[in-house]
């Protein structure tokens, strides 16, 4: 997406993100952008492509933003780096800041769930017969939470939600229990309805043994929160 005037040259990717957790300070973690991954655009990221603007850029240079808004920062990038995958990032919603509480609380319930980089252009090449667009080389400016994201493959890990000595909600730990430990919706459900026994009285030889140990790891955790 190519933006008109002052910013003409700036350009932005999206990336959903998948919010798991969030941590009561409104930490969280997650990837801004995946190496080698075409996005709708018809676009794509290679390694090493923001190296250089991290190495001449703290964490803190590059603002979090909602929506690309320069009039919006909700916060701070803690870290900001390129792994493997992608450029993996740790940021922290700013609390007491109106705009940011409501993104705070728009992604833990799984409202908001898009990343998008801002950034310049300074090496790219298209291949000829696929016409994709490789960024070799950008300048990051900026990393924002959006509504609408396009690349499917990048997500924000984790958004920190368990709260210091307060058990989770009904649907923080519904959401625990399908996402981390591996359940179904159904059987999330039958734990919170009527906890471990129910289900485990159900189970039978032909289900994994595994299934029972993810359910021991979840009563782990709410043990170590109270």
């Amino acid at each position: 997406m190519k933006q008109r005037g002052l910013m003409a040259q700036r350009e932005t990717k999206f990336a959903p993100v998948t919010v798991q957790d969030i941590k009561l300070d409104g930490s969280f973690s997650g990837y801004a952008s995946v190496f080698g991954a075409v996005d709708q655009g018809n676009d794509m990221v290679a390694k090493g492509a923001f190296a250089n603007s991290l190495k001449n850029r703290k964490p803190t240079d590059i603002r979090m933003l909602f929506q690309h808004d320069p009039d919006q920062p909700i916060g701070c990038w803690k870290k900001i780096i390129e792994d493997k995958k992608g450029l993996y990032v740790e940021g922290k919603i700013t609390r007491g800041v109106r705009r940011s509480e409501e993104v705070l609380e728009l992604m833990r319930e799984g409202a908001l769930d898009g990343l998008s980089i801002g950034f310049k252009t300074k090496r790219a090449r298209v291949n000829p017969a696929t016409k994709i667009r490789t960024i070799l080389a950008a300048d990051l400016w900026e990393i924002s939470i959006v509504t609408f994201p396009l690349l499917e493959e990048a997500r924000i890990e984790t958004v920190k939600s368990f709260r210091k000595n307060k058990l989770p909600t009904q649907r923080e730990f519904e959401r625990w229990l399908t996402r981390d430990a591996g359940l179904s919706r159904r059987e999330a459900k039958m734990i919170i309805s009527n906890g471990f026994n129910a289900l485990h009285a159900k189970q039978d030889a032909s289900v994994e043994p595994t299934l029972a140990d993810k359910i021991r790891k979840a009563t782990q955790t709410l043990s170590c929160l109270r």
